[in-house]
């Protein structure tokens, strides 16, 4: 069996190119991860590539840990799926002790209590909030590679803090930091790009090393990741890079789309494959997903699969008359729209959806407050997303060292007896308790081990069991639980939904208030693409009329996706809201 089997034309076409710099620009849903994998499988397949000379770089390490599981599936071991942070630490260690005679520095695990001391130092006491936008503004600088004085000349103003003192106070947290003979998370990169560019046998050893390269995310790569992966390959050319600039969302932290965009320009010769078949969302979906992006560069016009049984990948069935339009709900308040969107939740989950198969998604960490306490009060489990990582649980990790104890004195009970006694052991029910709280969601953790457990193969072993939730854990594979997903746009990035329900599409919100520049605005209009582009099947989009005493105005967004070139229509109104309604009767 080939690793290009199943692969629609253009994944095979960007997969078979396995020599020269490759550009893949791929859409939402067009599947580039399969398209990494298999061409790296390929590669090794064929023997053009040794599986340890290969590198293939991302930007978390959950990501790094989807690719390793993929290329293990695919019968790959041995290639190097890292983060760019966890390759640049690693070569750091290994080449630090010959260059410098001694251990590599350690790395600071907290940038905000450290500036929170050189702040002292100075006789300065901003607040935490100040503290962490400094720090947000040092990760800035240096992985735009700015010095303090470069920095000086662009700086951008923080409140509470005059810029002579942030200038002053970031020279300090350098000082405090060399004093204590520590690296952040930044100086990890520019220590290893340093040490690249001034030790030639550094250099000759690592171009030994890693021969071909393959970057995903290609458009989030900020100047400093940029320079890194120059001097990985120095004057080698086996690079693959693999992104979609409608979805740069963190310009903010130093991305820039550009190296995505001018691929062509540095690489004449580049061999450029479009990934436009979406195999993720229905028709109307992804025509406002393309009339929000239409004209922008780089963009992509996605086109939908035409049903699960059209492509390699599980699809939405797009077939015209089939597929429900995006709607759009005004509410009166904030408080109005998390009632609405709870209530049409609890709508769906009696008809029959799983609550897994719903997310809610918004700009703000703030929005997610009001939205828990309406999907509590009809006793709909939530979990949101970039709270504590699921094998970081107190409930999984006591789940897990039970499995393993039991493992050691296995009992005549059986694989999944045993599994179900455990979790019994530790608070597991046959009901769950009363929706929300920490309860609630040990409950779904303990639930969601189980689950596995059940879906394993035959023959599974109490062992094997415990011994693939700890790959699981060092991979971060974590288990879908069966509750509703609230999370940022930003977090949301990469995942998908079969139902998605975006709210506070309102000026102010979406784009954000701050959002005053041309590029700023349009940043929000990518964060909006994500959105949509994470929606299946159904896509529900809200905004409120009025945020405290402040009167509100419909996203800009809504109206460029409810008209194109293509007509009207693309979004269904629905009525305001009742007590509106009933005010104007």
């Amino acid at each position: 069996m080939s690793a290009l089997d199943g692969l629609d034309e253009r994944q095979r076409e960007a997969a078979s190119v396995l020599r020269g710099p490759v550009a893949v620009l791929a859409g939402a849903g067009t599947g580039k991860t399969r398209v990494i994998t298999h061409r790296i499988a390929h590669g090794v397949d064929t023997g053009a590539y040794t599986p340890s000379r290969v590198m293939a770089v991302t930007f978390t390490a959950k990501a790094a840990g989807e690719l390793r599981g993929r290329l293990r599936a695919l019968g790959v071991g041995g290639v190097s799926a890292r983060t760019f942070h966890s390759a640049a630490l690693a070569q750091l260690n290994f080449f630090w002790p010959t260059v410098a005679g001694d251990t590599a520095p350690k790395i600071i695990d907290n940038k905000v209590r450290m500036l929170g001391q050189a702040a002292d130092a100075m006789g300065l006491r901003p607040s935490t909030a100040t503290l962490r936008d400094i720090a947000a503004e040092i990760e800035w600088r240096k992985v735009s590679m700015l010095s303090i004085e470069q920095y000086a000349e662009q700086q951008r103003p923080i409140t509470g803090i005059r810029s002579e003192q942030l200038l002053e106070l970031q020279a300090g947290y350098e000082l405090l930091k060399d004093e204590r003979r520590q690296l952040d998370f930044e100086d990890v990169l520019l220590a290893c790009a340093g040490m690249l560019e001034t030790e030639s046998r550094v250099a000759a050893a690592v171009h030994e090393q890693y021969r071909h390269f393959t970057v995903d995310e290609f458009q989030d790569v900020s100047p400093l990741q940029n320079r890194l992966l120059e001097l990985w390959l120095g004057d080698r050319r086996d690079i693959c890079v693999v992104g979609d600039a409608s979805q740069t969302i963190y310009s903010f932290a130093g991305a820039q789309q550009r190296y995505l965009l001018e691929f062509e320009k540095r690489y004449p010769d580049a061999t450029v494959v479009r990934l436009e078949t979406n195999y993720r969302s229905r028709a109307p979906i992804l025509a406002a997903a393309n009339a929000l992006m239409r004209g922008r560069p780089g963009a992509l016009d996605l086109v939908p699969a035409g049903g699960a049984a059209a492509g390699p990948e599980e699809g939405a069935d797009a077939r015209p008359g089939v597929a429900e339009a995006p709607t759009v709900t005004a509410y009166d308040s904030e408080r109005d729209e998390a009632d609405g969107v709870a209530a049409a939740i609890a709508d769906r989950i009696a008809s029959g959806i799983s609550p897994a198969d719903i997310a809610v998604l918004y700009r703000a960490h703030a929005q997610s407050a009001p939205l828990q306490q309406a999907l509590a009060a009809r006793g709909v489990a939530t979990s949101v997303l970039g709270g504590t990582r699921f094998f970081d649980m107190p409930e999984v990790r006591q789940a897990v060292l039970g499995l393993r104890g039991a493992a050691v004195a296995p009992t005549d009970a059986g694989f999944l007896p045993t599994v179900r006694d455990v979790l019994r052991g530790l608070g597991l029910t046959d009901e769950p308790p009363a929706a929300g709280g920490a309860q609630r969601d040990g409950w779904e953790a303990r639930r969601a081990i189980l689950r596995l457990a059940e879906d394993a193969p035959d023959g599974t072993t109490l062992r094997v069991f415990a011994d693939e939730l700890m790959a699981r854990a060092k991979d971060q594979h974590e288990p879908a639980l069966r509750t509703v997903t609230l999370s940022t746009l930003h977090a949301a990035k990469g995942l998908e939904w079969p139902h998605v329900l975006l709210a506070g599409w309102a000026e102010g919100a979406l784009p954000i208030s701050y959002a005053s520049t041309f590029e700023a605005v349009d940043e929000e209009r990518r964060l909006a693409y994500v959105g949509i582009t994470r929606a299946a099947r159904t896509l529900a989009i809200s905004w409120s009329r009025s945020a405290g005493r402040g009167e509100r105005a419909p996203s800009r967004f809504l109206a460029e996706i409810g008209t194109s070139d293509r007509g009207t229509g693309i979004l269904r109104d629905v009525a305001p809201s009742p007590r509106r309604a009933a005010r104007r009767g």
